[in-house]
């Protein structure tokens, strides 16, 4: 799969979503402000946050998950590396959707496949997902 764009593939640990506060919130099921897109064997939870509530001015943090269903540490660790780097090739479109925002958009990718199949559906599934949001969320 060619490279989106020439910009540098990193994923900084301001980008990190560590914040309990944050993350929390976004596995609440009672909230509207929360949306989720789920796309084959990923599904992503999002929120918009003032800058101030989020307490950075970073215009995405993201964390990444695997369910504990998978009993083996290496397996889900492997797969959450997948996971980071398919995300890092693709997260210019939104943060270019909110780099001149106001707003955190938190974001938090979740794992729900099999793991055999991790290193072939994720390369797939993730950027048609967080294309999904950027339309949500423009």
């Amino acid at each position: 799969m060619p490279r989106p764009t020439s910009r540098p593939l990193t994923f900084p640990r301001r980008r990190r979503l560590k914040r309990r506060r944050l993350i929390r919130v976004l596995f609440d099921r009672g909230r509207d402000d929360v949306g989720a897109v789920a796309v084959g064997c990923v599904r992503l939870l999002f929120r918009v946050v003032p800058s101030d509530e989020a307490g950075t001015c970073t215009p995405v943090q993201t964390g990444f998950a695997v369910g504990r269903g998978l009993r083996k540490a290496v397996t889900r660790n492997r797969i959450k590396r997948i996971m980071r780097a398919v995300y890092r090739e693709h997260q210019h479109a939104l943060i270019d959707l909110f780099a001149d925002r106001d707003v955190v958009l938190t974001l938090m990718v979740l794992f729900r496949g099999n793991p055999n199949d991790a290193r072939r559906c994720l390369p797939r599934d993730l950027p048609e997902a967080l294309r999904r949001v950027a339309m949500n969320l423009r």
